[in-house]
């Protein structure tokens, strides 16, 4: 009996589903395969999304809607990408108050529209080195090098940590060059560069170091010199110089364009960054 039961006849009609499960097995790999064959050629992702289907509630959308002006400018496809984007962050991190500060839905929402605005010509959009988004209320003490400090990445306990203050300022002051938000994520965006082979961490580091060659030019040297068109403290070091130039690419992109048109191209495809006029 249980010889018959185990005998090779009475599993003949399983075989029709594993021939199709191994058929779209490498169906499958041979996608991946063109997939990052198609980024590497055209510094650019082949598909940004497969599937889009979570949306942000009532409240939250009024917020980007009369908050956030990138978000107002982009198609309907693009926002409801953007939606997406933004709720599938604020599902993925855990937002902590600290010092007593309460978070409300706006907090969440300026946050995660800023990091999914510098992450927006990207497929990997979603910062997977942060779990946590911690938020004083204004500078905080940090143990990393006994200072205060109006905000960092801290990989160690996969945080970003910033003070509200210093974002909201930043935020709403749009045309001096100086946001901590997107100066934050670009540091969490680098990091994940360097740890990761997947083909935007790829681009990234291709045109970060593109833009390090352009910067050894007798010429451009001389007219950074000359203009101190990028504030100083973007030359402490590389990681602050790419989170820097992320900074005057979102709040200036005219005259960034017209000062430094190369170091400007090489950032727009390191981003790829089509969206809103940049």
């Amino acid at each position: 009996m249980i010889q018959f039961l185990l005998s090779d006849e009475n599993y003949t009609w399983l075989a029709p589903y594993g021939y199709a499960i191994v058929f779209l097995g490498l169906l499958i790999f041979l996608f991946r395969i063109f997939e990052t064959g198609y980024a590497s050629i055209f510094n650019k992702p082949l598909f940004r999304h497969y599937f889009v289907y979570r949306k942000v509630s009532d409240e939250q959308l009024k917020i980007l809607e009369t908050q956030i002006d990138f978000y107002r400018s982009l198609s309907k496809k693009h926002k409801r990408q953007f939606q997406h984007r933004v709720a599938t962050f604020i599902a993925d991190k855990k937002f902590i108050g600290r010092e007593d500060l309460t978070i409300t839905e706006t907090m969440k929402i300026l946050i995660a529209a800023t990091g999914c605005m510098l992450s927006f010509g990207r497929k990997n959009y979603e910062y997977g080195l942060i779990e946590h988004i911690l938020i004083y209320p204004s500078k905080f003490y940090s143990k990393i090098n006994d200072a205060y400090h109006k905000g960092e990445f801290n990989p160690k306990i996969r945080a970003l940590v910033m003070s509200w203050e210093d974002f909201e300022k930043g935020f709403r002051i749009a045309d001096d060059n100086r946001n901590l938000g997107i100066h934050e994520f670009m540091h969490a965006m680098q990091l994940e560069a360097k740890q990761s082979k997947d083909p935007d961490s790829s681009r990234l580091t291709k045109y970060f170091r593109k833009i390090l060659q352009r910067l050894s030019v007798p010429e451009v040297k001389e007219k950074l010199n000359k203009t101190n068109y990028f504030r100083r403290y973007g030359f402490s070091n590389q990681y602050e110089f790419l989170a820097v130039i992320a900074e005057y690419f979102f709040e200036s992109p005219k005259e960034f364009k017209s000062q430094f048109p190369m170091i400007y191209g090489h950032t727009q495809k390191l981003l790829n960054f089509k969206y809103s006029g940049y």
